[in-house]
C-alpha cells in the first residue's frame, strides 16, 4: 500500500526568531537554511521581507535549496487593492517560490482588532491569495486564531479557509495561535473541517506550546487528516515556542502508525544528522542544549540507575524506545552515587577500558565516586572527569605534567577612555619532562575584551606545556557552569566545563572547591588531561 505524502514546513527563521533573546544574523540564517535543506524539509520560511533589515537581506542572499523557499507576510489591508499594498509588495518582491500570508479567521479579531466587517476580511483573503497565484507563486494561507475562532463561530472560520482555497491557495494552515488548544479538541475540529469539505491534502497545522501540547496537537491534526506540519527546530518560537520538529520528525519516521502510513522528505539517512543540527542551532544561539530534550538531548538515552544499566547491557530495547544512532545520538551510562557495577563496567567499556567482572578496582572506583559526590562533585554530567578518576584507580593515567603553582590577579582600573575595566592576569608554573616552565597570560581577547580569570588561566596553562602544547591548539572551552552546592559541612562551588576540539569531540569535566577559581582550575586541568590521554595515548612512556 502506497504511503501518503506528509509535508514539513520549517519556520525557525521567522517564528523561531520571535523567541525572546533570539536574533539571527543573515549569515546564521543562511547556515540554518542549508542545514534544513540537507535534512529534507519541504518548505523553509525565511522571514518577513520588509519587516526588518536582516530578513530583507536574507532573501536577497538566500541559498539555492531543494526546499521551497517561502516568504511570510499578511493579507492586504482593507481599503486598498493587492497591487497597491506596499506591505504585501515587499513580501512579493522577495521573489520566493511560495508566499505564506497570515489572515484573521476569528470573527472577534476581525471586528475588534482590525475594525472591519467580516465580509471585508474575506475579500482581503481572496484578493491577496489571488494576487500571489496570478504571479505564478504557490500560495499558503495561515488562518490565525483558527481554533479559538472555530469554537466561537465555526461558519466564519470555515468561510475564511474557503475564501483562500477558492482563490487558489495550495495550503490552508490551521493555527493555534494562542497555544491553548488540547489534542482532543484539535482532533475533533480538524475532523469536522475535513468533513465540511476542505480536503486534508490542502490542510496544514501550526501549533504553539503554551500547554506543552504542541507536538501532540500536531500529531492529532495529522491523525484527523492534515497533511502539512509547521514547526521549528528545538521548539523555538514566541512565548513557550512552536511545535518542535526535532521531536516530530523522528516520531513520524520511526513510530507507528506514522512510519507505515506516511513518507516525508526526510530520509532515514538524513535523520541520523538530527542531533547534530539541533546542537548546531544551540551553538549559533550560544545556548546550552536542553539535556532532557526528546530524541536529541544528551540525557535522552542516559541510564543512571544500576538496574536499568544492567538490563541495557543485555538488551538495549528494555529501556530505550529507539536506537540512539537513528537520530545521531548516543547511549550514555552516567556515573553517580546511585550507580552499580553494571553501570560502571559499561561506562568503562565506552571509555575503552576493559575491566573484568569482580576486579577489586571496580569497588574502589565506586567508593571513590560516592565519597567525592558527597563532597559536591557530580560525575553524572562530567563524564570525562569520571574517566580520569577511573584511569587513576586502574593505574592507567599518565602524569603528563605537574602544576607546581599558579596565581591569578584581577585588577579594576580606568582605561584611556576614563571607563572602568577589568583585567585578569594568570601565572602558571608547571613541570614537564623534568623542566620547570613559567607562563603568563592576560584575559583580554583579540578585540580587547576581558574574558575573565578562568580564560587567563587556560591560556597561561596551555601556553607552554612543552611537547604537549601542539596537541592542545585546537581545544576550546565552549561552556562554563557554576553551581553553589552543599557538600559535607559547608557550601562549596561546583564548576562544570565543556570543551571541544577540531575532531568534533566534546567532553565535560568538574571541579569543586570553596574557591571558584580553584574549582575552575581543577575542571580545566581535567579537560586538558582528558584531551592528552586521547591524543597522546596512555602508556607510561608519556608520563613525566
Amino acid at each position: 500500500m502506497a504511503k501518503e505524502r506528509l509535508y514539513l514546513y520549517d519556520t525557525t527563521l521567522r517564528d523561531g526568531q520571535q523567541t525572546q533573546g533570539v536574533q539571527f544574523s543573515t549569515a546564521e540564517k543562511k547556515q540554518i537554511a542549508r542545514a534544513l535543506d540537507d535534512l529534507g524539509i519541504d518548505y523553509i520560511e525565511g522571514g518577513w521581507p520588509g519587516a526588518n533589515p536582516t530578513d530583507s537581506a536574507f532573501f536577497s542572499e538566500a541559498p539555492d535549496t531543494r526546499a521551497t523557499m517561502t516568504a511570510f507576510g499578511m493579507t492586504k489591508r482593507a481599503g486598498r487593492s493587492a497591487d497597491n499594498d506596499d506591505v504585501l509588495a515587499a513580501v512579493m518582491n522577495a521573489g520566493t517560490q511560495a508566499v505564506c500570508l497570515v489572515g484573521k479567521s476569528h470573527d472577534y479579531h476581525v471586528t475588534h482588532a482590525l475594525g472591519i466587517t467580516l465580509e471585508e476580511n474575506l475579500e482581503n483573503i481572496r484578493a491577496s491569495v489571488a494576487h500571489i497565484v496570478a504571479q505564478g507563486r504557490e500560495a499558503l494561507f495561515d488562518a490565525e486564531h483558527f481554533f479559538d475562532g472555530y469554537k466561537d463561530n465555526p461558519d466564519y472560520a470555515l468561510a475564511a479557509c474557503r475564501a483562500a482555497l477558492e482563490a487558489g491557495a495550495r495550503w490552508v494552515v490551521l493555527c493555534d495561535t494562542n497555544g491553548g488548544a488540547l489534542p482532543a479538541e484539535v482532533s475533533r475540529i480538524v475532523t469536522e473541517v475535513v468533513g465540511a469539505g476542505i480536503p486534508g491534502e490542502k490542510l496544514g497545522i501550526h501549533t504553539h506550546n503554551d500547554t506543552e501540547n504542541a507536538v501532540a496537537c500536531s500529531l492529532a491534526a495529522v491523525d484527523a487528516g492534515a497533511r502539512q506540519i509547521q514547526g521549528t527546530l528545538n521548539g523555538l518560537g514566541e512565548r513557550c515556542g512552536n511545535a518542535n520538529l526535532t521531536a516530530l520528525i523522528p516520531t513520524l519516521l520511526l513510530k507507528e502508525p506514522y512510519a507505515s502510513q506516511f513518507e516525508t522528505g526526510v530520509s532515514l539517512q538524513a535523520l541520523a544528522g538530527l542531533t547534530r543540527i539541533s546542537r548546531m542551532l544551540d551553538d549559533i544561539l550560544n545556548r546550552v542544549p536542553v539535556r532532557q530534550a526528546a530524541y536529541v538531548g544528551a540525557s535522552a538515552f542516559a541510564h543512571k540507575a544500576g538496574l536499568h544499566a544492567s538490563a541495557i547491557l543485555k538488551d538495549p530495547s528494555t529501556y530505550e524506545h529507539i536506537e540512539p544512532d537513528k537520530v545521531g545520538n548516543a547511549r550514555v551510562i552516567p556515573m553517580s552515587n546511585q550507580a552499580g557495577q553494571s553501570n560502571l563496567r559499561k561506562r568503562l567499556t565506552d571509555a575503552g577500558l576493559s575491566v573484568d567482572k569482580g576486579n577489586p578496582a571496580l569497588a574502589r572506583i565506586l567508593e571513590r565516586i560516592k565519597e567525592r559526590e558527597a563532597e559536591g562533585y557530580s560525575y553524572d554530567t562530567a563524564q570525562a572527569s569520571f574517566e580520569l578518576l577511573a584511569r587513576d584507580e586502574l593505574d592507567q593515567l599518565p602524569e603528563f605534567f605537574e602544576v607546581k603553582r599558579y596565581k591569578v590577579t584581577v585588577e579594576r582600573r580606568k582605561n584611556k577612555y576614563n571607563r572602568m575595566v577589568s583585567l585578569s592576569e594568570a601565572v602558571v608554573v608547571v613541570k614537564v619532562d623534568g623542566e620547570k616552565r613559567l607562563s603568563v597570560s592576560e584575559s583580554l581577547d583579540e578585540t580587547g575584551s576581558d574574558r575573565g580569570p578562568v580564560n587567563a588561566l587556560a591560556r597561561a596553562l596551555i601556553k607552554d606545556l612543552g611537547r604537549y602544547s601542539a596537541q592542545l591548539e585546537d581545544m576550546r572551552l565552549v561552556d562554563f557552569k557554576v553551581r553553589i552546592t552543599q557538600g559535607g559541612t559547608e557550601a562549596v562551588t561546583r564548576v562544570i566545563i565543556d570543551s571541544e576540539d577540531s575532531q568534533g569531540r566534546r567532553w565535560s569535566t568538574v571541579g569543586v572547591s570553596p574557591n571558584i577559581i580553584d574549582a575552575s582550575f581543577e575542571a580545566l586541568l581535567d579537560a586538558i588531561r582528558w584531551k592528552l590521554v586521547h591524543d597522546c595515548g596512555t602508556g607510561r612512556t608519556d608520563a613525566v
